[in-house]
């Protein structure tokens, strides 16, 4: 049996297709531009020249050459996920994106996550470490010319057993000379989860399939503080609509004065030893809903800038958790920058969260109604901290055109009311290079 590693992280269909869609876009602005006095120069590498047929070669005029008024970004990263509970994650990235002086902007991801995982709730079940990889791309745009903007997105990630496919739009609107934003946004996402084997064969999702179905609601507000420091507030609600159950994970089914007795971090052997027969799926509510209220605030001093966010959350499974998060960056000249960061995650459990699930008291599959193994839907808390640096490389009069960074970070979870783990340590960073052209 497995079980999967699911992250909020969002397959290009052909990833030639993104570079095609850019070059396209550059060339229709610039046959606009040829049109349209009052439209963006055409890039540099074109010029203007009558025509030889109807002009004296000596009458001929060439036009100095046009500024080229985009901007071009991109960017490749290597990320890495090792943990205390068996679970590696590998995660190569590239981006790119270009951008107009009128206010268009394209972007593209596309990234691999390359998983392998022998964990504790794999090995309760005796199945083997598993590996699988996940295929997950981006692509959006955005118009903003003067004070009102619109940003559209789409979205594709692709597993062996899961298919996930979503888009999104967002407007702004910028008051008082810009020290003032309003935004607002809505996104839709569909997901089909499907079954594999440990022979690495899956079940077509015509034959066998669970689908999740979200829409989400952003809004929020941007605005200047003061001359050295910005802040936003961001709200955020989520309604899911299908069935979120994994079809790998089963539960282990206690009697009742045998379930008051299993201690917090029971082992699998005892957990084998004093559960019942049956083991059933997983069964999650079919529905969820989702409130998040988010602040964020910067403040720039002489050589550095501070920037803090802080995160309260709420559902309608009971869920609520506070997040907190630090990064300190200091400047050292003009080629290197230095943060550290710090983080720190509590919430409580799910209202169905129990740590040893009760069947009976008659005798048979006489099951609670909602049942879950997954740990981060009980009672935790993380602390985490790192710290990451930037080096720029690009020449002495523009040294931010080309960057190398690199961040690490250690984590720390405890789990207060789960089976088989009281803790999990885990070291996550990344490694990534920047271009400006």
């Amino acid at each position: 049996m497995q079980l999967r590693l699911r992250s909020t992280r969002s397959l290009l269909a052909s990833w030639l297709v993104v570079f095609a869609t850019i070059a396209a876009m550059t060339v229709v602005r610039g046959a606009a531009g040829a049109s349209d006095p009052d439209a963006p120069d055409r890039p540099s590498t074109e010029s203007a020249t009558t025509t030889a047929s109807t002009t004296p070669r000596a009458d001929v005029k060439r036009a100095a050459p046009l500024e080229d008024t985009t901007t071009k970004r991109a960017s490749m990263e290597l990320g890495g996920y090792n943990d205390s509970d068996h679970v590696t994650v590998v995660t190569p990235s590239v981006a790119i994106g270009i951008e107009d002086a009128s206010g268009a902007s394209l972007h593209a991801t596309y990234l691999v996550d390359v998983v392998s995982a022998a964990s504790v709730d794999i090995v309760s079940t005796a199945s083997s470490r598993w590996k699988e990889v996940r295929q997950a791309g981006t692509v959006s745009g955005e118009y903003k010319p003067h004070d009102f903007g619109v940003a559209v997105g789409t979205s594709v990630s692709s597993e062996p057993d899961y298919l996930s496919y979503g888009a999104y739009a967002t407007v702004t609107k910028d008051f008082d000379e810009k020290n003032l934003s309003v935004f607002f946004g809505y996104g839709f996402s569909h997901d089909t989860a499907g079954r594999c084997g440990d022979n690495g064969g899956c079940t077509p999702f015509s034959v066998f399939s669970r689908s999740l179905q979200r829409g989400s609601f952003n809004g929020g507000v941007d605005f200047v503080v003061d001359r050295e420091s910005l802040a936003s507030i961001t709200g955020d609600v989520v309604i899911e609509n299908g069935d979120q159950s994994k079809p790998y994970r089963y539960i282990p089914m206690f009697a009742a004065d045998v379930a008051a007795r299993i201690p917090n971090g029971a082992p699998i052997a005892l957990v084998n030893q004093e559960r019942l027969p049956e083991r059933p799926l997983e069964q999650l509510p079919l529905s969820r809903r989702r409130l998040a209220l988010t602040g964020r605030y910067a403040h720039r001093y002489d050589g550095s800038t501070l920037r803090l966010e802080e995160r309260v959350y709420d559902d309608s499974w009971g869920l609520a958790a506070s997040s907190s998060d630090a990064r300190w960056i200091f400047d050292l000249g003009r080629r290197f920058a230095l943060w550290p960061h710090a983080r720190f995650h509590a919430q409580n459990a799910v209202s169905f969260w129990q740590r040893a699930y009760v069947s009976g008291p008659a005798p048979g599959w006489n099951l609670p109604e909602f049942r879950t193994g997954d740990r981060e839907l009980g009672p935790l808390w993380t602390i985490e901290g790192g710290f990451g640096v930037k080096w720029y490389l690009g020449s002495d009069a523009e040294p931010e055109r080309w960057s190398l960074q690199w961040t690490g970070d250690a984590m720390y979870t405890s789990f207060l009311d789960d089976l088989f783990v009281t803790h999990r340590t885990a070291m996550l960073g990344a490694l990534g290079f920047e271009g400006q052209f």
